[in-house]
């Protein structure tokens, strides 16, 4: 059954630890994805590369996991036949 998701709560998640808005949207392999990335990016912190890389990746992921819950209620709402098909 889906559900309606929060895009601020994903986005939380998301800012909270990377990857977590991801599983809170049900994209278990991305999610697994972006922690394993965030992960990475704090042991590169060692090298001083990762300073850079972890703010970058960080903000991507608090964006994807708000897009990507907007996404997922206009999807369901579609299917509920509140919104109509857009033509694009």
């Amino acid at each position: 059954m889906d559900f309606k998701r929060t895009p601020l709560v994903a986005a939380l998640l998301s800012f909270l630890f990377a990857g977590l808005g991801q599983f809170y949207n049900q994209q278990h392999l991305k999610g697994t994805i972006f922690v394993l990335i965030n992960l990475i990016n704090l042991f590169l912190m060692w090298f001083v590369v990762g300073l850079f890389t972890f703010f970058i990746f960080w903000i991507y992921n608090i964006y994807d996991a708000y897009k990507m819950a907007k996404r997922a209620n206009m999807k369901l709402a579609r299917q509920s036949g509140k919104v109509e098909p857009s033509t694009n």
